[in-house]
């Protein structure tokens, strides 16, 4: 008998020894939560004020004024697309390095153009931002992403509403229109409430950075906690470009849904799937804060997603976590997508560009002159050159 309390002992000293860590860190994580939840202030969804601090932050370097000779260095860099509104009419120099790029800014702004006034900007249209700040001169460019290291005016991407020549192709099992995806993924989350959801974490794409790599590696090892793999892109050679592997099926986004935990990874720059994520009523593991684009400041940490080391490191006691406390998962889970539908409309997109271009056009310091050899860009179908 004495024999047998020993040995009970000690294989429960050995459970504690064994689980005290990782209940310590399950607590550590429910304090984190708990904390944000607390501080947490839902912004105003009126005039699209929630994103506001944004778009006051990226103007600031700019308050002194821009010179007409400021913008016309600029414009001579080549480092994006010269845009004029001149008398609620919109003109574009000839060229766009990515047209359909190029026809998802224009949609906004022709569908603004009789509320804006006169004048003229650069759009970068490509992945990258374009005035690090370690530049002496700070240049005007409107990029759609960017990191602390730079001054660019952030955007609302063109993706709000035209996907991109790497992406409409495959529409709908890639990234199309904005309006038209938030109603896909409101019927796919409807099909699929919390309780009906897969309790693992789920990620498809390709092999952009070896950042994702220790996921695609952990579902290998531990397929029951997380699915994740590699799908082929346009760079892909053989199976040594997707981890040793042959690629994967790329899965539409609307079939995301069934999957309770989503991971989202930056891409050159930021991800352009992390907003359609969150309408899954899917709970979104966001790996690393360093991409940003205009909207993702008001999105917090512990209290919309998890955020995950960009090393990945804590990734395994993540999901360990929420497999755990499945009603905090469903209510960090509900908190991003009721932001994300209620502050990332159609209609906030539409505001934030007009309040954009309507500030900016304030800090110049000159009257805009029409270009004469600009194109005059008109709504689809009814393009002119003038």
């Amino acid at each position: 008998m004495e024999r047998d309390c020993v040995w009970v002992f000690l294989l429960l000293l050995q459970v504690c020894f064994v689980y005290s860590p990782c209940e310590a860190g399950q607590r550590e994580i429910m304090d984190k939560t708990s904390e944000a939840v607390a501080v947490y202030t839902q912004c105003s969804s009126a005039n699209c004020s929630c994103h506001l601090r944004v778009l006051e932050q990226d103007l600031g370097p700019f308050q002194r004024g821009i010179s007409k000779d400021l913008m016309a260095r600029t414009v001579e860099r080549g480092v994006g697309t010269h845009y004029q509104i001149i008398d609620h009419k919109l003109y574009r120099e000839r060229n766009c390095m990515f047209p359909a790029r190029c026809s998802g800014v224009e949609h906004f702004l022709l569908e603004l153009i009789d509320r804006l006034p006169d004048v003229e900007m650069v759009v970068n249209v490509r992945d990258y931002p374009q005035v690090p700040n370690w530049v002496q001169a700070i240049f005007p460019v409107f990029s759609f992403s960017k990191t602390s290291d730079y001054h660019d005016i952030m955007y609302p991407a063109w993706t709000f509403w035209e996907g991109g020549p790497a992406v409409w192709p495959i529409y709908p099992t890639g990234l199309g229109r904005w309006d038209l995806m938030r109603d896909h993924l409101k019927k796919s989350a409807a099909q699929w409430p919390w309780h009906y959801k897969e309790s693992k974490g789920f990620f498809r794409g390709s092999r952009t950075s070896s950042e994702r790599d220790p996921l695609v590696l952990l579902s290998r090892a531990m397929p029951q906690l997380v699915d994740a793999e590699y799908t082929k892109n346009q760079a892909w050679k053989s199976d040594k470009d997707t981890l040793g592997r042959p690629p994967a099926k790329e899965i539409p986004l609307v079939d995301h849904c069934k999957y309770k935990f989503l991971f989202n990874f930056r891409g050159v720059a930021a991800s352009f799937r992390f907003k359609h994520l969150f309408l899954c009523g899917s709970l979104v593991f966001h790996v690393g804060d360093e991409w940003q684009e205009f909207f993702y400041p008001q999105l917090k940490p512990w209290v919309h997603y998890i955020p995950v080391k960009q090393d990945l490191s804590d990734v395994r006691e993540l999901l360990q976590f929420v497999k755990d406390n499945d009603d905090i998962a469903e209510e960090i889970a509900i908190r991003g997508m009721e932001f994300i539908a209620e502050h990332l409309q159609m209609q906030d997109i539409s505001c934030y560009w007009e309040r954009l271009l309507t500030e900016f056009s304030h800090l110049l310091s000159y009257q805009p002159q029409r270009r004469n050899d600009y194109s005059q860009i008109l709504p689809k179908h009814r393009n002119t050159e003038l």
